[in-house]
């Protein structure tokens, strides 16, 4: 074992004795490297391996990279990488291949040499990654997803990423999360290539060399991918899912009628489609803003187009008169009555049209005893609460949030606590703002709304503190960690983009995350957190 080390350790000197060389190292922290490499070696040689002594290893090689790359800024020399960094990244490499051939199933182990190799751009090396790791963990469709899209919008080989969409659905041919992301990257890949044709042709270029598909062009290719999946696939979410997608997209108005005509003629008894069609009414024939549409023009608009929306549940409810479709219709209804306005017409026009809602439910005997409760106390709270904000002084408008508080059921309370957050802030300023969010903490149930709010509160502040910002994160985290993908992802933008955020930091909250969540939502991270690392989301 010595004799490997040491001969480990004597390739180690060409890349010390460079960093001397140029001045990047002293002396004395050229000889502390080959201390601390030896006894790293030493741990790494045993015959009971251990993978926290790779992951040391590999940690301390990419903060030495790191500190390499801090030194060649300060003193302007970007010479002799090949002799210095080259040596360190194919080490660090050569320590990754090791661990990962070791612990194969550890795939948090492969997830960081695969973000290794995008931080430092070893792209030749970051596709054997991926084969390696696909061969061994084929049955985790997020891992295929993941190495598409790097092949796609890294690599801008859409073959290749095709390749391995079809690969993946040899293993999981009833799989809905591949198939979107498929149709995705169909899309992405026409609307590529229309954009670059219409670039040469404004350019007045020969386009007979280049060969574009009028297929791919159209989407036709995403189109195939929707049909063939739709025979595996059954369910109205994963239609609505792949709607979603091609509204991205301004030339996908024909497959969008062939979706919706889908979804119409066979998911008819299913609520979310009538949730889906009623809400589509709020962005259908809506004006367009204009400088000269007054306030009361643009609250009519609005009122019209939430009466569309209260006319297709009605019809809905009619068609499929079940408790799952009377709570979508009551849903919506508090969510539009939740929604700020200064117009009071509207807002009495969506209290009568919530309360109305929950009637005709009692009536038809459908009303949840959830939906129940919140019939008889919540409205009135609120209603209460904003009379006394525009009438009663400070000290009673607080008492009277204080009694809502005790006096609604706890799952209605999560709205009285947004409410009285938010009136605080406006009313009362920041601090008292904070002490409120921190004895409302006290009591749970919360609504994620209610940290978000706070958040956004704090960001708001002239000296916004990254040290109250990661209370608030991690609050929030403790409630909703579970299930919220999208609180992860704010959490670790915030660290990459607040003057006091420590970037280091976003390793361990990936972690986190990954521990945390369930299911698909593991999935949903891992892709929207490669899309923040390649600059897309």
């Amino acid at each position: 074992m010595a004799e490997r080390v040491e001969q480990r350790l004597e390739d180690r000197i060409p890349e010390l004795e460079q960093l001397e060389r140029v001045g990047l190292f002293s002396r004395t922290e050229i000889r502390a490297v080959l201390r601390k490499a030896s006894a790293l070696e030493y741990k790494i040689q045993r015959r009971a391996l251990r993978k926290e002594d790779f992951i040391n290893y590999i940690q301390y090689e990419i903060r030495l990279l790191e500190l390499i790359k801090k030194r060649r800024a300060r003193i302007g020399y970007s010479f002799k990488k090949d002799e210095i960094e080259h040596s360190i990244l194919h080490r660090v490499h050569s320590l990754f291949n090791r661990a990962t051939g070791k612990w194969k199933d550890d795939v948090q182990l492969w997830l960081s040499h695969v973000a290794f190799c995008k931080q430092w751009n070893a792209k030749h090396q970051l596709s054997k990654v991926f084969s390696t790791m696909l061969a061994i963990h084929s049955n985790k469709p997020e891992l295929w997803i993941m190495a598409a899209k790097w092949e796609m919008e890294t690599r801008l080989s859409s073959e290749s990423a095709r390749h391995l969409f079809l690969r993946a659905l040899r293993f999981h041919p009833e799989c809905p999360k591949l198939y979107q992301e498929y149709f995705r990257m169909e899309l992405l890949n026409a609307e590529k290539q229309r954009k670059e044709k219409k670039a040469f042709e404004k350019a007045k270029m020969d386009l007979g060399e280049f060969n574009y598909s009028e297929e791919i062009l159209n989407g036709e290719m995403a189109g195939i991918v929707y049909r063939n999946a739709s025979q595996k696939i059954k369910g109205v979410e994963f239609q609505l899912a792949v709607l979603s997608i091609a509204k991205l997209f301004d030339f996908t108005q024909d497959l969008q009628k062939e979706i919706l005509e889908n979804l119409q003629s066979n998911h008819a008894d299913d609520p979310l489609t009538w949730d889906y069609l009623a809400r589509r009414e709020l962005g259908l024939g809506a004006l367009q803003p204009s400088e000269h549409s007054t306030k009361q023009q643009k609250v009519s608009e609005l009122a019209r187009r939430e009466e569309r929306c209260g006319a297709v549940f009605d019809e809905a409810v009619r068609a499929v008169p079940t408790e799952d479709m009377w709570k979508c219709y009551i849903t919506f209804c508090l969510e539009r009555y939740n929604r700020k306005t200064n117009s009071e017409e509207l807002k009495q026009k969506r209290l009568e049209r919530t309360l109305s809602v929950f009637s005709k439910a009692h009536e038809s005997n459908v009303l949840p005893e959830a939906l129940y409760k919140q019939w008889g106390t919540l409205p009135l709270w609120t209603l209460w609460v904003e009379w006394s904000e525009g009438t009663k002084s400070k000290e009673d408008t607080e008492a009277l949030y204080q009694r809502s508080l005790h006096a609604t059921t706890p799952a209605e309370s999560v709205t009285m606590k947004e409410m009285y957050l938010g009136w605080t802030y406006r009313n009362c300023g920041y601090k008292k703002a904070k002490r409120v969010f921190t004895s409302l903490c006290e009591n749970r149930p919360f609504s994620l709304d209610f940290f978000r709010k706070m958040i956004q509160i704090e960001k708001e502040q002239e000296s916004c503190k990254m040290l109250h910002l990661r209370e608030y994160y991690e609050r929030a985290l403790r409630e909703f960690g579970s299930t919220d993908t999208d609180l992860w992802l704010d959490y670790i933008k915030e660290e990459l983009n607040h003057p006091q955020g420590k970037p280091e930091n976003c390793g361990s909250i990936h972690w986190r995350a990954v521990k945390m969540l369930q299911g698909d939502q593991v999935e949903d991270f891992i892709s929207k957190y490669t899309l923040l690392q390649t600059g897309h989301l």
